[in-house]
């Protein structure tokens, strides 16, 4: 029976590849299914489509699902469709023959050819050009290619993966990706959700990266908790690279044992504010009790209904936090509607 390298160390899941660099942590429910998903579509030889925001670490999962399953043994080739020109992608893709070009002084195979039995990644795949499409479908329908300036075609045997952070339906829509193409790919699909969606995560994806980049050095600066929660209630518009930018950052301008809120990026700490209508653009006078209100639905926002992350971003106790909820008639029913509204109105 095949066995997947997916790990469980000390009640963490985790993805770790001892042929690469590459490490999928994480806890949270979200990231949970995201690797129950992997496990699953790894094992089905058929093509993948991984959705996630810019950021998220769509290449990590795909290189992932290519290990997790019997390929993992066999070539992994990315490619990205928005960094090449069309004609470029297309001889990158499907190869040439000698002759096809100015230039094509010798035969060349492309990806598809040189992945037999492999993987192709296809990032950004909302940008390759719609002619191409046809073509990449007719490998995923076929499992056959034309090289640029062939007569014969070519049986391939490689699987794709495909990553956007687009919306494809809306794609088609427009008429800049195929309907067909979207249908055939949009079979097994993995989620990837935001950073901001698992901020439970935060500390753990902060504290790898730090081991990361230390692992050559003698001593490894520890995160106080007060920077854990300013990391964790700011919002992480490029995801995990940003955060992992963010501890770059500050493993090259602290110089003590600790890593504190001061250590942190100024957008970062700018940015974590639980209680905008104390800033000094606002002029409105707003009573404590409501402000107090407005914070906690504020910090259940941020914590996603989680009360314990919640109240340790406020600085107060589980009790406390249960208690002024009860006080405001704050309910699990009510709570995706009276959160909506709140931070709509504030």
């Amino acid at each position: 029976m095949y066995q997947s390298p997916l790990l469980l160390e000390s009640g963490r899941q985790q993805f770790h590849s001892a042929e690469t660099e590459y490490r999928l942590v994480g806890t949270s429910p979200p990231m949970q299914a995201v690797f129950e998903t992997m496990l699953k579509v790894s094992c089905i030889q058929d093509h993948v489509l991984v959705i996630g925001e810019t950021g998220t670490g769509k290449e990590v999962v795909s290189r992932a699902i290519h290990e997790l399953g019997p390929r993992r043994n066999k070539p992994f080739f990315p490619l990205d469709c928005c960094a090449l020109m069309p004609s470029l992608i297309e001889t990158e893709l499907f190869g040439y023959v000698r002759g096809a070009f100015t230039g094509a002084v010798n035969s060349k195979r492309g990806l598809f050819e040189s992945a037999q039995a492999g993987t192709v990644f296809l990032d950004e795949i909302a940008e390759l050009p719609v002619n191409l499409q046809g073509k990449l479908l007719r490998v995923m329908q076929e499992g056959q290619i034309r090289p640029v300036g062939g007569t014969g075609w070519i049986k391939v045997n490689a699987r794709i993966i495909a990553a956007t952070n687009c919306d494809l339906e809306a794609a088609v829509r427009k008429g800049t990706f195929r309907k067909d193409l979207f249908f055939r790919l949009n079979v097994l699909t993995v989620h990837l959700p935001p950073l901001r969606e698992r901020m439970n995560d935060i500390p753990l994806i902060a504290n790898h990266i730090l081991d990361k980049y230390c692992k050559d050095k003698c001593e490894r600066p520890e995160l106080t908790d007060e920077a854990v929660d300013w990391l964790i209630t700011y919002g992480w518009p490029g995801n995990v690279r940003e955060l992992e930018n963010c501890m770059r950052s500050v493993l090259a301008f602290s110089s003590g044992p600790l890593i504190t809120v001061r250590d942190l990026p100024l957008n970062i700490q700018r940015s974590a504010n639980l209680f905008p209508e104390l800033s000094d653009q606002s002029d409105e006078l707003v009573p404590l009790q409501e402000l107090e209100r407005r914070a906690i639905f504020r910090a259940m926002d941020r914590a996603h209904g989680d009360k314990v992350l919640a109240a340790r971003l406020l600085g107060i106790g589980k009790t406390t936090l249960y208690r002024k909820l009860n006080s405001y008639r704050y309910s699990s029913t009510q709570e995706s509607q009276t959160l909506g509204g709140m931070i709509g109105r504030y």
